[in-house]
């Protein structure tokens, strides 16, 4: 493993609770830009521009692999090896020992194209009995469309076996942006899968329709089928597998280990990336409402923030951060951040440290920006080592240990 760089941070540090999180104080927030939808207003204090966070924080970045093609998907299996996934369609496996497979053996095709590819990965809750890991792509349609899919396999020494797909989005269309791609397992094993709109107008004005799954999050069985429990099944013209609707495209998305909830962030238009807790049959707004601008400049839609029987983000940033990958801090490794969300930044080169406090962001600190690297993921290793993933032609795998 290679040694990439040695930080320390600033040297004011904020008091700790308990010695285990640094807290937020009053003050400027982090975010000093002029926001790009200046006529806009929060909906409640504190849903943009938290005050600011520094926390006292040693710590050494070490390059643990290298030269991989857009490396999009971190999971650690129980032996504490790790799964990489590049965008390009190749499955890497990182072990203990600190040496890279070649490719994994087995995947479906992959549509690489653009924004497409071999996206998210997740490792099943019973891996140890079964050996299933899980993954997210996109995939060609026979029509000529695209959408993302999710297949699992077994793994079996470096060969996926018995490979199936268990999800494919609906409707196909002929775009290569917004797949999503995020997967997270519930405690009762069901798995979340966060997808994106597909970008252009007759995808984004679908994440408002019942009939498809384009700008949605949906839940199902590990196998596929679908939970009895989901808050559609049963209502003509809904897709029973539909957890919440509304979203843009969902890049990061993580599960809150102290209340099993599960947490979503998404890019939005310029000046609209937000986070958010979606709720079991809820609508998230966009395209409806939706804060930040089109890139040209022009309101999104109506150009509304807020309309009755929509959700309002916990959080947003203008300008944005275009977030992907998240993680919940609570390991032992970097006691001022435990408790804190990790969010990378692929424009912000950056990754977002949040703190939450009775559902609302209260303070945010930027770390890593000394690497000016884009950051896609965001994982916490076995140890407590916060794993990044950066996003480049020639990506690398970074290890974040603490400073001895």
């Amino acid at each position: 493993m290679r040694n990439l760089m040695i930080t320390t941070a600033f040297a004011t540090a904020l008091a700790a609770c308990g010695g285990t999180q640094a807290q937020p104080t009053p003050g400027a927030p982090v975010e000093t830009r002029p926001p790009n939808a200046e006529a806009q207003k929060p909906a409640f204090a504190g849903q943009t521009r938290a005050p600011g966070l520094v926390s006292k924080v040693a710590y050494d970045v070490q390059t643990a692999a290298e030269d991989l093609d857009h490396p999009w998907g971190l999971a650690f299996l129980p032996d504490g090896r790790l799964l990489i996934t590049e965008r390009a369609g190749r499955l890497r496996i990182l072990g203990a020992d600190g040496k890279l497979s070649q490719p994994v053996a087995g995947l479906p095709a992959v549509d690489a194209r653009d924004q497409g590819g071999l996206l998210g990965i997740a490792v099943d809750p019973a891996f140890a009995r079964n050996g299933l890991i899980y993954w997210a792509y996109a995939e060609t349609d026979p029509a000529g469309g695209n959408h993302t899919a999710v297949a699992r396999g077994k793994l079996a020494g470096n060969a996926l076996e018995n490979v199936q797909v268990i999800f494919r989005q609906t409707p196909s269309l002929d775009s290569t942006k917004h797949y999503g791609g995020r997967l997270v397992f519930a405690r009762d094993g069901t798995l979340f899968v966060a997808l994106g709109e597909r970008s252009d107008l007759p995808g984004r004005i679908q994440a408002q329709r019942m009939d498809g799954t384009l700008g949605k999050i949906v839940r199902i069985n590990a196998d596929g089928s679908i939970p009895k429990d989901n808050p559609f099944v049963g209502k003509p013209g809904a897709r029973p597998e539909i957890w919440s609707i509304g979203h843009r495209n969902i890049l990061s998305a993580a599960l809150d280990p102290a209340t099993g909830k599960l947490w979503e962030v998404e890019h939005g238009p310029r000046g609209g990336d937000e986070l958010n807790q979606p709720e079991k049959g809820k609508d998230y707004g966009w395209p409806t409402i939706t804060y930040g601008e089109e890139y040209s400049g022009k309101p999104v839609g109506e150009g509304i923030t807020a309309k009755p029987g929509m959700e309002q983000p916990v959080y947003y940033w203008d300008p944005v951060i275009a977030p992907a990958g998240m993680a919940f801090y609570e390991g032992q490794a970097f006691p001022a951040w435990k408790g804190s969300v990790l969010i990378g930044g692929l424009s912000g080169k950056q990754v977002a440290r949040l703190v939450l406090k009775d559902g609302k962001v209260v303070g945010e600190e930027r770390l890593f920006t000394e690497l000016g690297e884009r950051i896609r993921d965001v994982v916490v290793g076995p140890d407590g080592a916060i794993w990044l993933a950066t996003d480049a032609a020639k990506g690398k795998v970074l290890k974040v240990t603490p400073k001895p």
